[in-house]
């Protein structure tokens, strides 16, 4: 077991007890208690609407989170994407890897190594990381709109590490079809 790092330090207010890292209120809760909470919700809403849900709130959260990053840090381009997969690495949800990024194409291929979800709920036999494809297009999406281009993304879980034969998540980010009308 390792010691938390120094450049991904918490602070804990000690009159409010509120922790905080990257300027950023955070909450530090067991992976039991939020993997546990997430099923349930899964359950009462069905699969596919929880995920379409998170998916548009990830979005919104990744698109916000890499605007306050990269003019902390004064990064831009792809150097925004690999600080948002290290930052994502370093709080617990697993080991996120960009394997391929084009921006001017508008794509991305991470690999998840280490998955929270795996290690809760072992081989579940499907894919249950659908919760981190929202962050990725909006990072994505994020990023392009800061270079200028007009270009959206969507992403999508191509493969888990709770399915059998799988070792490791994969997500795909793609252009957004245009759509007619």
């Amino acid at each position: 077991m390792t010691k938390m790092a120094p450049e991904l330090p918490i602070e804990v207010d000690s009159e409010t007890g509120v922790w905080t890292t990257d300027a950023l209120p955070m909450l530090y809760v067991p992976r039991h208690f939020f993997i546990n909470n997430h099923m349930a919700v899964e359950e009462a809403l069905g699969a596919a609407a929880y995920a379409d849900i998170l998916y548009q709130a990830g979005y919104k959260s990744a698109w916000h989170w890499c605007a306050k990053e990269a003019e902390l840090h004064g990064l831009e381009g792809v150097d925004v994407f690999e600080h948002y997969m290290k930052r994502l690495s370093q709080r617990g949800w697993g080991r996120f890897f960009t394997e391929a990024i084009d921006l001017d194409a508008g794509t991305a291929q991470v690999r998840l190594e280490h998955s929270a979800f795996v290690y809760q709920l072992g081989k579940a036999g499907r894919k249950i990381e659908y919760m981190f494809t929202g962050w990725f297009a909006g990072a994505m999406d994020q990023i392009l709109a800061a270079c200028g281009s007009e270009l959206r993304t969507v992403a999508e879980q191509t493969q888990s590490a709770a399915e059998p034969d799988c070792d490791v998540g994969r997500f795909q980010v793609t252009p957004r079809s245009p759509t007619v009308g």
